[in-house]
């Protein structure tokens, strides 16, 4: 017998072998054990779903002599007829050469007519979509009453083009695109019923690119056969496919996880050196750090059809969420900018590096287990300019603060127990910690913008001791540590509650704690260290206070000031000589002492104010 393709080969005889399509498999086993027959079935489905093998295999339960079944024989005359085609009672129709009106009506001229042998006369009637207007019309009065004897079962792949007067006349149901699990399996079983070794890499190739279809995966696994000697091997088949080598993309991730420029621009290179798409290379890496996402979120939904599986979860778990995010929404948008580029090669390599160059700063415990939520890290801390000390390779990293449960719940803790409060230890410093800059709350520029203050150059001002360091004393300790952005607003509105040792707790009205995440109080108490000089702790607890804040100090501050320039103006004879002299008066309310930006308080300003 000569060689038959496997789609061919392999079609499906009876409804247990199909592979998926259980929704509208069950509906037509039930409707055929209960024998509620509708006359006219249309099937709708993306190509080499298995629309034309459903409607075969109906017909087979229709006309088979064991009498109408879900489960035909096979072996009588009316199943092997309609399996090889000779049926004469099944008449199969290409919709796409029969479009004429002609052509449909010397279709319909033998409906009459019992049928030849078989028990109904079924018309298959494939790509109808493709009709005429015409046709249409002539095949409507029969579609909605035909004989008794007489069957409709149409298959489209564009639903979408039929007249809602012929969608009416049919029981509609769409075939699904099969996964790629589905496929891979359904690969698996026919080669080794063919002794064709394969790879499982090559198969998942397959059944990716399939995109669904069922029959273009046997195709493409009868290409495989042949191109790679009777055998299927992943490199092989991703070369005959002109993919990018999955291998070289998940290397490509490492890299950039990696920080390092060098060894992304070698991997490019070595990718270039097969002629790739470099827009499908940019497929591949959203496709791995989508499959990164899914291993850090839901670690159990996690596509197993991949044999690099665990290089996935290895790369997920040395990355956060964040970067992933990050990197994959670069790599979407970078489709439509590598066609701008001077090259595509050259595009696909600014994407790459900007992704590095915008990775958030965080680091992963190697404990930590994939799925857990990652861990933010401060950057290293810069050398002060003109130092001789060697730079820290391994900057100690600090945990985080968590805030307190008061903060998350929203509500203020009620009753007269103990407050909440959360406070983590800070590490020991090194003895040159009051050289070194603060983390940055966020990347630069996003939230916080460089100060020229002595926390910014690395050199701490004199400080109070913190034996002097009281609720009153707060105010002042604020001015000299020179936050900057929303870690300035919080620690403006923040309270000195107490003082134990060197624990410190502060206490924040309910109104500003929005502004509050688990990274401030780190940088708050970083900073507090070095304006002190010496290791302390603080806990910041979201409760109603006194008001005793530097906001609240600032606010008297300028009360005070105010109230000694309106007493200036009143006093000043050569101001009071000009309201006569012209008729004016100060508007009340409009009196504004000048101050320097920054400075809290102060005597001897200048005073301005509107007539």
């Amino acid at each position: 017998m000569a060689h038959q393709v496997l789609a061919r080969k392999w079609r499906p005889g009876n409804f247990s072998e199909m592979v998926g399509q259980q929704h509208v498999l069950q509906a037509l086993v039930n409707a055929l054990e209960s024998g509620r027959l509708h006359h006219a079935y249309l099937f709708t489905g993306t190509r080499g779903v298995g629309k034309t093998t459903v409607a075969r295999i109906l017909a087979k339960c229709l006309n088979c002599d064991g009498g109408v079944t879900a489960t035909p024989c096979g072996e009588c005359g009316a199943c092997l007829e309609i399996a090889e085609g000779r049926s004469v009672d099944l008449i199969e129709v290409d919709a796409a050469s029969k479009t004429k009106v002609e052509d449909t009506r010397e279709l319909l001229e033998n409906v009459q007519y019992t049928p030849t042998r078989a028990r109904y006369k079924i018309y298959l009637i494939d790509e109808v979509h493709m009709l005429s207007n015409h046709s249409f019309n002539a095949l409507l009065k029969t579609l909605e009453e035909p004989p008794p004897h007489a069957m409709f079962l149409l298959a489209t792949t564009d639903p979408q083009k039929l007249p809602a007067t012929v969608l009416s006349r049919c029981l509609q149901f769409n075939l699904k695109n099969m996964q790629p699990e589905q496929i891979v399996a359904h690969l698996e079983h026919i080669l080794t019923t063919e002794v064709v070794s394969a790879d499982p890499e090559a198969l998942a190739l397959i059944g990716r690119a399939a995109e669904g279809s069922m029959r273009d995966a046997l195709s493409l696994t009868d290409q495989a056969i042949a191109y790679g000697e009777g055998k299927l091997v992943g490199a092989e088949v991703a070369e005959m496919l002109g993919t990018v080598d999955r291998g070289q993309v998940l290397e490509l991730v490492a890299a950039i996880l990696d920080e390092d420029p060098a060894a992304v621009l070698a991997l490019v290179a070595q990718i270039a050196e097969h002629a790739p798409d470099f827009v499908s290379t940019l497929d591949e890496l959203s496709s791995i750090l989508h499959q990164m996402t899914i291993a850090q979120t839901v670690p159990g939904a996690l596509d197993t059809s991949w044999p690099d599986q665990a290089r996935i979860v290895e790369l997920a778990a040395s990355a956060t969420v964040d970067d992933t995010q990050l990197f994959w929404q670069m790599a979407v948008s970078g489709r439509r900018e590598v066609h701008l580029a001077s090259s595509a090669r050259a595009g696909l390599e600014m994407i790459l590096l900007r992704m590095i160059a915008f990775r958030p700063a965080a680091v992963i415990q190697s404990q930590a287990a994939v799925g857990d939520p990652p861990v933010k890290k401060p950057d290293p801390p810069a050398m002060p300019v003109g130092s001789d000390a060697e730079p820290n390779t391994k900057p100690d990293t600090k945990p985080s603060l968590s805030v307190s449960s008061a903060l998350k719940s929203g509500a203020a803790p009620q009753g007269s127990g103990e407050q909440p409060a959360s406070e983590t230890p800070i590490p020991d410093m090194p003895a040159d910690a009051a050289k070194q800059p603060p983390p940055q709350d966020s990347p630069a520029g996003l939230f916080d913008e460089p100060s020229d203050g002595p926390l910014a150059n690395g050199h701490a001002s004199a400080g109070l001791g913190l034996e002097q360091l009281t609720s009153e004393g707060w105010p002042t300790l604020f001015d000299r540590l020179q936050f900057t952005g929303i870690l300035h607003n919080i620690a403006l509105n923040l309270e000195l509650s107490e003082v134990s040792g060197s624990a410190l707790s502060f206490s924040l009205a309910e109104g500003e704690a929005t502004l509050l995440n688990d990274r401030h109080p780190a940088q708050f108490t970083q900073a507090l260290c070095q304006q002190l000089g010496q290791v302390v702790t603080a806990t910041i607890t979201v409760i109603n206070h006194s008001g005793r804040t530097p906001a609240a100090h600032r606010a008297a501050a300028a009360a005070a000031r105010l109230a000694d320039a309106e007493q200036a103006i009143s006093s000043d004879d050569a101001l009071h000589g000009l309201l006569k002299a012209f008729d004016a008066q100060i508007i009340p309310g409009s009196l504004r002492p000048n101050m320097a930006e920054g400075e809290p308080s102060g005597d001897g300003a200048e005073t301005e104010g509107r007539l």
